[in-house]
């Protein structure tokens, strides 16, 4: 099949557009809404570098059960968890972690219950082998 997948973008339920876009605004991502000039947009969409995700409005969300989960990779998960823990947004932040499967990771939650897991090649050290 010559077909190629060329870019992925995650869509993540939220119970309002204009929070969650102020919200991942203040965590360091590209926003807008898909209809700015609406009060109550319905769509907005994320962006950094070459990550997009994608937000739908779902007003009866129930956070708690939200099952909603995406793995962004990125260059230094130690950089970025220090980024997010100084911008004070909201949701909930795990502490930063080697994992046994060799990368440096760590989770947000958002507001809405959006489960992000970061994550990084971990440094080898010379004790490491």
């Amino acid at each position: 099949m010559t077909v190629r997948f060329e870019r992925i973008a995650p869509i993540l339920p939220v119970r309002d557009v204009r929070a969650a876009l102020d919200h991942y605004r203040r965590l360091g991502f590209e926003v807008t809404a898909y209809d700015d000039a609406a009060a109550d947009p319905v769509y907005g969409f994320l962006a950094w570098g070459d990550v997009s995700l994608h937000l739908a409005r779902v007003p009866d969300l129930d956070p708690a059960n939200s099952a909603v989960a995406c793995y962004l990779y990125v260059s230094d998960a130690d950089a970025l968890h220090a980024a997010w823990q100084a911008a004070g947004t909201g949701g909930r932040l795990t502490a930063v972690a080697d994992t046994p499967y060799g990368l440096r990771e760590f989770a947000h939650i958002d507001p809405d219950g959006n489960l992000l897991r970061i994550g990084a090649a971990a440094e080898r050290t010379t004790a490491d082998g």
